[in-house]
Protein backbone atom coordinates (compact mmCIF):
# COMPACT_ATOMS: atom_id res chain seq x y z
CA UNK A 1 0.00 0.00 0.00
CA UNK A 2 1.38 3.63 -0.85
CA UNK A 3 1.95 6.48 1.65
CA UNK A 4 -0.48 8.41 -0.86
CA UNK A 5 -3.16 6.98 1.14
CA UNK A 6 -1.84 7.78 4.52
CA UNK A 7 -4.36 10.92 5.71
CA UNK A 8 -2.35 12.10 8.92
CA UNK A 9 -0.15 13.60 5.94
CA UNK A 10 0.05 17.19 5.72
CA UNK A 11 -0.97 17.28 2.18
CA UNK A 12 -4.89 16.34 3.13
CA UNK A 13 -4.83 19.12 5.48
CA UNK A 14 -4.16 21.59 2.55
CA UNK A 15 -6.52 19.62 0.25
CA UNK A 16 -9.46 19.67 2.89
CA UNK A 17 -8.68 23.62 3.51
CA UNK A 18 -8.54 24.22 -0.22
CA UNK A 19 -11.92 22.19 -0.30
CA UNK A 20 -13.51 24.40 1.85
CA UNK A 21 -12.47 27.35 0.18
CA UNK A 22 -14.15 25.71 -2.58
CA UNK A 23 -17.68 25.20 -1.36
CA UNK A 24 -17.76 29.08 -0.09
CA UNK A 25 -17.06 30.02 -3.99
CA UNK A 26 -19.90 31.31 -6.62
CA UNK A 27 -20.65 29.61 -9.46
CA UNK A 28 -19.31 32.91 -11.88
CA UNK A 29 -15.76 33.06 -9.32
CA UNK A 30 -15.73 28.91 -9.90
CA UNK A 31 -15.42 29.40 -13.66
CA UNK A 32 -13.27 32.39 -13.50
CA UNK A 33 -10.49 30.00 -11.39
CA UNK A 34 -11.42 27.07 -14.14
CA UNK A 35 -10.72 29.44 -16.76
CA UNK A 36 -7.59 30.30 -15.93
CA UNK A 37 -6.29 26.84 -15.36
CA UNK A 38 -7.79 26.09 -18.95
CA UNK A 39 -10.52 23.88 -17.32
CA UNK A 40 -14.08 23.41 -18.70
CA UNK A 41 -16.15 25.82 -17.49
CA UNK A 42 -19.71 24.37 -18.24
CA UNK A 43 -21.83 22.72 -16.18
CA UNK A 44 -24.16 23.62 -12.63
CA UNK A 45 -22.54 24.93 -9.70
CA UNK A 46 -21.99 21.40 -8.29
CA UNK A 47 -20.08 19.87 -11.03
CA UNK A 48 -17.82 23.11 -11.45
CA UNK A 49 -16.96 22.63 -7.46
CA UNK A 50 -16.21 19.09 -7.87
CA UNK A 51 -13.88 20.04 -11.30
CA UNK A 52 -11.49 22.45 -9.28
CA UNK A 53 -11.69 20.24 -6.21
CA UNK A 54 -10.25 17.16 -8.34
CA UNK A 55 -7.66 19.91 -10.05
CA UNK A 56 -6.24 20.92 -7.01
CA UNK A 57 -5.97 17.38 -5.49
CA UNK A 58 -4.38 15.58 -8.07
CA UNK A 59 -1.85 19.09 -8.36
CA UNK A 60 -1.26 18.62 -5.16
CA UNK A 61 -0.88 14.78 -4.94
CA UNK A 62 1.37 14.39 -8.14
CA UNK A 63 3.55 16.99 -6.46
CA UNK A 64 3.94 14.55 -3.25
CA UNK A 65 3.60 11.50 -5.68
CA UNK A 66 3.21 11.30 -9.51
CA UNK A 67 0.52 8.73 -10.39
CA UNK A 68 1.10 5.73 -12.00
CA UNK A 69 -1.36 5.42 -15.32
CA UNK A 70 -0.42 1.67 -16.18
CA UNK A 71 -3.07 0.40 -13.11
CA UNK A 72 -6.12 2.01 -15.28
CA UNK A 73 -8.06 0.29 -18.67
CA UNK A 74 -6.27 1.08 -21.91
CA UNK A 75 -9.92 1.63 -23.23
CA UNK A 76 -13.76 1.47 -22.09
CA UNK A 77 -16.21 -0.46 -24.47
CA UNK A 78 -19.48 1.60 -24.25
CA UNK A 79 -22.44 -0.67 -25.01
CA UNK A 80 -26.26 0.84 -25.33
CA UNK A 81 -28.18 -1.91 -26.83
CA UNK A 82 -31.41 -1.17 -28.61
CA UNK A 83 -34.07 -3.59 -28.31
CA UNK A 84 -37.81 -4.34 -29.32
CA UNK A 85 -40.63 -3.22 -27.74
CA UNK A 86 -44.21 -2.16 -26.74
CA UNK A 87 -46.16 0.97 -25.46
CA UNK A 88 -46.56 0.14 -21.83
CA UNK A 89 -44.50 -3.09 -21.98
CA UNK A 90 -46.69 -5.78 -20.07
CA UNK A 91 -43.98 -7.95 -17.66
CA UNK A 92 -44.11 -10.99 -20.13
CA UNK A 93 -42.99 -9.28 -23.15
CA UNK A 94 -39.32 -10.76 -24.28
CA UNK A 95 -36.92 -7.89 -25.24
CA UNK A 96 -35.06 -9.03 -27.58
CA UNK A 97 -31.51 -7.21 -28.97
CA UNK A 98 -32.18 -4.89 -32.60
CA UNK A 99 -29.44 -3.18 -32.73
CA UNK A 100 -26.07 -3.94 -31.06
CA UNK A 101 -23.36 -0.70 -30.68
CA UNK A 102 -19.79 -0.26 -29.58
CA UNK A 103 -18.16 2.66 -28.96
CA UNK A 104 -14.12 2.56 -28.57
CA UNK A 105 -13.03 5.20 -25.66
CA UNK A 106 -9.06 5.55 -25.33
CA UNK A 107 -8.59 6.09 -22.00
CA UNK A 108 -5.07 8.11 -22.52
CA UNK A 109 -6.04 10.25 -25.62
CA UNK A 110 -9.73 10.77 -24.18
CA UNK A 111 -11.64 10.44 -27.47
CA UNK A 112 -13.57 7.95 -29.38
CA UNK A 113 -11.21 5.91 -31.40
CA UNK A 114 -13.78 3.45 -33.31
CA UNK A 115 -17.38 1.89 -33.27
CA UNK A 116 -19.14 -1.10 -34.43
CA UNK A 117 -22.34 -1.17 -35.37
CA UNK A 118 -24.66 -3.86 -36.60
CA UNK A 119 -28.85 -4.53 -36.53
CA UNK A 120 -30.04 -8.03 -35.34
CA UNK A 121 -33.05 -9.83 -36.63
CA UNK A 122 -35.59 -10.94 -34.24
CA UNK A 123 -36.49 -14.40 -33.63
CA UNK A 124 -39.80 -14.36 -31.56
CA UNK A 125 -41.31 -10.92 -32.54
CA UNK A 126 -40.32 -10.43 -35.92
CA UNK A 127 -42.71 -7.54 -36.35
CA UNK A 128 -41.40 -4.23 -34.76
CA UNK A 129 -44.23 -2.67 -32.90
CA UNK A 130 -45.00 1.15 -34.32
CA UNK A 131 -44.03 2.61 -30.86
CA UNK A 132 -40.87 1.02 -31.38
CA UNK A 133 -40.17 2.34 -34.74
CA UNK A 134 -40.75 5.97 -33.58
CA UNK A 135 -38.68 5.58 -30.23
CA UNK A 136 -35.47 4.13 -31.69
CA UNK A 137 -36.00 5.18 -35.52
CA UNK A 138 -34.96 2.09 -36.44
CA UNK A 139 -37.11 0.34 -39.32
CA UNK A 140 -38.47 -3.02 -40.17
CA UNK A 141 -36.84 -3.16 -43.34
CA UNK A 142 -33.63 -2.89 -41.35
CA UNK A 143 -34.04 -5.82 -39.59
CA UNK A 144 -35.42 -7.68 -41.66
CA UNK A 145 -32.55 -7.86 -43.91
CA UNK A 146 -30.33 -7.98 -40.52
CA UNK A 147 -28.43 -11.18 -39.23
CA UNK A 148 -29.77 -12.81 -36.31
CA UNK A 149 -28.00 -12.33 -32.69
CA UNK A 150 -25.54 -15.04 -32.60
CA UNK A 151 -23.72 -14.29 -35.98
CA UNK A 152 -24.07 -10.46 -34.93
CA UNK A 153 -22.28 -11.60 -31.51
CA UNK A 154 -19.60 -13.30 -33.68
CA UNK A 155 -19.25 -9.85 -35.63
CA UNK A 156 -18.76 -7.78 -32.19
CA UNK A 157 -16.00 -10.37 -30.89
CA UNK A 158 -14.11 -10.49 -33.81
CA UNK A 159 -14.10 -6.47 -33.64
CA UNK A 160 -13.10 -6.49 -29.75
CA UNK A 161 -10.23 -9.12 -30.50
CA UNK A 162 -9.13 -7.28 -33.79
CA UNK A 163 -8.54 -4.11 -31.53
CA UNK A 164 -6.47 -6.56 -29.37
CA UNK A 165 -9.13 -6.21 -26.13
CA UNK A 166 -8.35 -8.02 -23.01
CA UNK A 167 -4.63 -9.58 -24.60
CA UNK A 168 -2.75 -6.40 -25.50
CA UNK A 169 -4.85 -4.11 -23.53
CA UNK A 170 -7.01 -3.81 -20.76
CA UNK A 171 -10.56 -2.85 -21.36
CA UNK A 172 -13.70 -2.80 -19.54
CA UNK A 173 -17.41 -2.25 -20.36
CA UNK A 174 -19.73 0.61 -19.50
CA UNK A 175 -23.49 1.12 -19.89
CA UNK A 176 -26.18 3.72 -19.27
CA UNK A 177 -28.00 1.83 -15.80
CA UNK A 178 -27.86 -1.92 -15.93
CA UNK A 179 -30.53 -2.78 -18.23
CA UNK A 180 -28.49 -3.80 -20.74
CA UNK A 181 -26.34 -6.29 -19.67
CA UNK A 182 -29.00 -7.66 -16.69
CA UNK A 183 -31.60 -7.55 -19.19
CA UNK A 184 -31.36 -7.12 -22.56
CA UNK A 185 -27.80 -9.24 -23.22
CA UNK A 186 -29.37 -11.97 -20.12
CA UNK A 187 -32.51 -12.21 -22.09
CA UNK A 188 -30.67 -12.35 -25.43
CA UNK A 189 -28.72 -15.13 -24.78
CA UNK A 190 -31.76 -16.81 -23.34
CA UNK A 191 -33.86 -16.57 -26.30
CA UNK A 192 -30.78 -17.39 -29.12
CA UNK A 193 -29.49 -20.67 -26.60
CA UNK A 194 -26.21 -19.28 -26.04
CA UNK A 195 -24.29 -19.46 -22.89
CA UNK A 196 -23.84 -15.56 -21.25
CA UNK A 197 -20.87 -14.33 -22.56
CA UNK A 198 -17.99 -14.14 -20.05
CA UNK A 199 -16.19 -10.49 -20.85
CA UNK A 200 -20.00 -9.30 -20.36
CA UNK A 201 -20.31 -10.49 -16.65
CA UNK A 202 -19.21 -6.96 -15.23
CA UNK A 203 -19.29 -3.44 -16.11
CA UNK A 204 -19.19 -0.10 -15.16
CA UNK A 205 -22.43 1.81 -14.64
CA UNK A 206 -22.09 5.24 -15.25
CA UNK A 207 -25.00 6.09 -13.82
CA UNK A 208 -24.43 4.69 -10.47
CA UNK A 209 -20.31 6.78 -10.97
CA UNK A 210 -21.80 9.68 -12.01
CA UNK A 211 -24.10 9.48 -8.80
CA UNK A 212 -21.59 8.93 -6.26
CA UNK A 213 -18.56 11.35 -8.27
CA UNK A 214 -20.72 14.09 -8.49
CA UNK A 215 -23.35 13.64 -5.42
CA UNK A 216 -26.54 13.71 -7.62
CA UNK A 217 -29.48 11.35 -6.42
CA UNK A 218 -29.85 8.63 -8.63
CA UNK A 219 -33.17 9.79 -10.13
CA UNK A 220 -31.08 12.43 -11.47
CA UNK A 221 -29.17 10.03 -13.81
CA UNK A 222 -30.89 9.44 -16.87
CA UNK A 223 -28.42 10.65 -19.53
CA UNK A 224 -30.42 13.79 -20.86
CA UNK A 225 -29.92 15.19 -17.29
CA UNK A 226 -26.46 13.76 -16.97
CA UNK A 227 -25.50 15.55 -20.08
CA UNK A 228 -27.52 18.85 -19.02
CA UNK A 229 -25.66 19.17 -15.51
CA UNK A 230 -22.65 19.03 -17.37
CA UNK A 231 -23.38 21.27 -19.59
CA UNK A 232 -23.71 19.79 -22.99
CA UNK A 233 -26.66 19.23 -25.64
CA UNK A 234 -27.31 16.16 -26.59
CA UNK A 235 -25.72 15.08 -30.02
CA UNK A 236 -27.75 13.06 -32.77
CA UNK A 237 -30.78 11.12 -32.17
CA UNK A 238 -31.93 9.97 -28.97
CA UNK A 239 -32.69 6.26 -28.53
CA UNK A 240 -30.06 4.82 -31.77
CA UNK A 241 -28.15 3.08 -29.81
CA UNK A 242 -25.27 4.14 -31.15
CA UNK A 243 -25.78 8.12 -31.05
CA UNK A 244 -26.61 7.09 -27.38
CA UNK A 245 -23.28 5.18 -27.01
CA UNK A 246 -21.38 8.12 -28.58
CA UNK A 247 -23.30 10.49 -26.13
CA UNK A 248 -22.30 8.43 -22.95
CA UNK A 249 -18.94 8.06 -24.20
CA UNK A 250 -18.86 11.72 -24.08
CA UNK A 251 -20.40 11.76 -20.25
CA UNK A 252 -17.34 9.91 -19.31
CA UNK A 253 -14.30 11.50 -20.79
CA UNK A 254 -16.05 14.73 -19.46
CA UNK A 255 -15.66 12.93 -15.78
CA UNK A 256 -12.32 11.27 -16.66
CA UNK A 257 -11.48 14.74 -17.32
CA UNK A 258 -13.06 15.85 -14.10
CA UNK A 259 -10.82 13.17 -12.22
CA UNK A 260 -13.71 10.30 -12.05
CA UNK A 261 -11.57 6.84 -11.58
CA UNK A 262 -14.88 4.61 -13.91
CA UNK A 263 -14.09 1.24 -12.32
CA UNK A 264 -16.09 -1.59 -12.64
CA UNK A 265 -19.12 -1.58 -10.41
CA UNK A 266 -21.61 -4.40 -11.10
CA UNK A 267 -21.66 -7.66 -12.35
CA UNK A 268 -23.80 -10.57 -13.23
CA UNK A 269 -23.67 -13.45 -11.37
CA UNK A 270 -25.63 -16.54 -12.01
CA UNK A 271 -28.26 -14.56 -13.96
CA UNK A 272 -27.86 -12.21 -10.65
CA UNK A 273 -26.92 -8.50 -10.41
CA UNK A 274 -24.63 -7.89 -7.87
CA UNK A 275 -22.79 -5.08 -6.99
CA UNK A 276 -19.18 -4.29 -7.26
CA UNK A 277 -17.27 -2.94 -4.23
CA UNK A 278 -14.85 0.17 -4.73
CA UNK A 279 -12.32 -1.41 -3.18
CA UNK A 280 -11.64 -4.35 -5.56
CA UNK A 281 -8.55 -3.63 -7.79
CA UNK A 282 -9.06 -3.02 -11.17
CA UNK A 283 -9.06 -5.34 -13.50
CA UNK A 284 -9.64 -5.74 -17.05
CA UNK A 285 -12.59 -7.93 -19.11
CA UNK A 286 -10.98 -10.79 -20.34
CA UNK A 287 -10.30 -11.59 -24.47
CA UNK A 288 -13.54 -11.56 -25.61
CA UNK A 289 -14.75 -15.11 -26.73
CA UNK A 290 -18.09 -16.76 -28.92
CA UNK A 291 -20.06 -18.14 -26.12
CA UNK A 292 -21.49 -22.24 -26.61
CA UNK A 293 -24.06 -22.57 -27.39
CA UNK A 294 -26.30 -24.32 -24.48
Amino acid sequence: MSNSSDFSDPVYKEISLTNGYINRMSRDELRAKLAEFKLDTRGVKDVLKKRLKNYYKKEKLMQKQPIAADNYYDYICIIDFEATCEEGNHPEFTHEIIEFPIVLLNTRTLEIEDTFQQYVKPEINLQLSDFCINLTGISQDLVDKADEFPKVLQRAVDWMKQKELGSKYSYSILTDGSWDMSKFLNIQCRVSRLKYPSFAKKWINIRKSYGNFYKVPRNQTKLSSMLEKLGMDYDGRPHSGLDDSKNIARIAIRMLQDGCELRVNERLHGGLLLTVSSSTPIEGAPVPQMPRFR
